[in-house]
Order: C-alpha cells, then sequence, then structure tokens
C-alpha cells in the first residue's frame, strides 16, 4: 500500500467514528439534557422517527442554540448509514476491503433535509461566535457540523479530499475547544482517534505524517479513547465501539465481545452490535 493511500486509509476510518458521533459533552447549563440526552439514546437505539422529533422539539424551545439542528442532521446521517450498512466492522479491519469499497447510492431526501439542518446549525453557531468568540457551545457545534460533513463525503459519496479538508477543520477545533476547556470530555475522541489510527503505520510513515501536522502515537490514542468511554456523556458508546475495532484489530476477541456486548445490552434494538458479536460468536 502507498504511503497515501495508508494515510487516507487511517484518516477515513477517523472520519466514521468521530464525524457521526452526535454528540460531545458540554456545560449543563447549555442545554436541556432530558431532551437532548433522549432523542441522543432513541437514535443509538434505532428509534429515529423519535430521535427527529426529539431533536425538532428542542430546536423550537431553543432557536438560537445550534446543538438542534446538529443533532438532528447527525440523526439523519446515523439512519442513512444503517440503511446503507456502513459501519460493519469487516471493512475498517480490512485495508483492502475498505479501499475497494463502492460509491453509495443515498436517499436525495435525507441529503437534502441533511445538509439543511448542518446550515442552520452553521449560521446560527457563527452568529454566535460574532457575538462572542469564547462561546464554547457555538465552537462544539462547529465541530459537529465539520465532522458530520466529512462523514457523509467519505462514506456516502466517496469524496474522500472533501471529506479529509472537513475533518482536519473539525480536529483544528477540537483542539481549540479542548485549550480552553479540558473537561469537554467526549471532545477527546477526535484527538485519540487520529493518534491511535495514524500511530498504526510504520515509523518512517509516521515521521512523514507528523510533518505534516499529525499525531501518531497509538498509545496516547488508547489512552484518550478510554477517557471518552469512562467519562464521556454522548459519544461514550462510539468510544467503545471503536476500543472494540482496536481490540479486534489486535486479535483480542474477548475485550471486543466484552464492549460488543455492553453496547448491545445498553442499546438492544441497535442490530449493529448484535451482528457484530455475532460474528465473535463461536
Amino acid at each position: 500500500m502507498s504511503l497515501r493511500a495508508t494515510a487516507t486509509f487511517r484518516l477515513l476510518i477517523l472520519l466514521v467514528l468521530v464525524g457521526i458521533c452526535p454528540g460531545f459533552t458540554f456545560a449543563a447549563d447549555k442545554v436541556d439534557p432530558s431532551t437532548l440526552d433522549t432523542g441522543y439514546r432513541q437514535m443509538y437505539n434505532l428509534e429515529f422517527s423519535d430521535a427527529h422529533r426529539t431533536f425538532e422539539a428542542w430546536e423550537k424551545m431553543h432557536p438560537d442554540d445550534a446543538m438542534g439542528p446538529v443533532s438532528n442532521a447527525a440523526a439523519y446521517l446515523f439512519a442513512e448509514f444503517e440503511r446503507l450498512h456502513v459501519l460493519e466492522s469487516e471493512l475498517f479491519t480490512d485495508n483492502d476491503r475498505f479501499e475497494k469499497r463502492t460509491k453509495l447510492t443515498p436517499d436525495p431526501a435525507v441529503r437534502t433535509a441533511f445538509e439543511g439542518e448542518l446550515h442552520r446549525a452553521d449560521q446560527i453557531a457563527d452568529r454566535a461566535l460574532a457575538a462572542s468568540p469564547d462561546d464554547s457551545s457555538a465552537l462544539f457545534a462547529k465541530i459537529m457540523v465539520n465532522g458530520l460533513r466529512s462523514d457523509y463525503a467519505a462514506l456516502v459519496e466517496k469524496r474522500n479530499l472533501a471529506a479529509l479538508s472537513s475533518a482536519k477543520d473539525a480536529r483544528l477545533l477540537a483542539e481549540k475547544l479542548l485549550s480552553r476547556d479540558p473537561s469537554y470530555y467526549d471532545a477527546y475522541l477526535a484527538v485519540g482517534i487520529e493518534n491511535y489510527l495514524l500511530g498504526l503505520n510504520s515509523a518512517p510513515v509516521r515521521w512523514l505524517l507528523r510533518l505534516g501536522g499529525a499525531q501518531t502515537d497509538k498509545d496516547e490514542g488508547i489512552a484518550k479513547l478510554r477517557l471518552t468511554a469512562e467519562k464521556g456523556r454522548y459519544l461514550a458508546p462510539y468510544a467503545r465501539l471503536l476500543l472494540a475495532v482496536a481490540a479486534l484489530r489486535d486479535h483480542d476477541r474477548s475485550q471486543a465481545r466484552a464492549l460488543l456486548s455492553g453496547l448491545a445490552e445498553e442499546f438492544p434494538q441497535n442490530e449493529l452490535y448484535r451482528r457484530e458479536l455475532g460474528r465473535l460468536t463461536p
């Protein structure tokens, strides 16, 4: 595999396990957790219609907060991923299969709704940041917008360069947010994924990637992922999923089975976790 192909593969896995994630931990006084938490749990449990209703109601109650529309956009994207079977682990543990993946056929109505919510979230966040450049909630919403766009471009449309550009923007914003508030535990996921996935490369490749500004410490990546899995609020399930993928790549089937079993128990209607768990059952 060429250096360019290897780097692209690692970064594109980063997209699926970062960008689709529906939320990061944020200050309690910025949100109404009784409804946002409900919406995310509905989404993880594949109850997409219910999740949309929850997020749309939250948008109406908080018209000046970008978390409403960006959360609803995440629900559209996650539903499309489920319909197209994008998140199968075999795709992400097999480099050749990932590189040879076919371009999918998106639902045009879903794409329109998805882009509409992202556009609305962008506008709201930009207004908030124009009034207060240190608005952490608005900055976080921008991280999500970029991450979700990168996922759709990479994993549905197979537009890798556009996806990588959005992913880079999301990472830079995440670093900015964490420099201001290290307690945004779910935001460590972006840092952890980059370090872990790029850290899988050989030493010469890692050196070249670092010249381009990448972070490539595999052990640091795992540590950050575990931090999110233990202390994250909305992204903890995805941190656990990524740790399961990491375990599979390291041939640690027992660890992967334990992580997937917990996810399947917590979200019983999510077929993804049960399918992945079934692949590990003797």
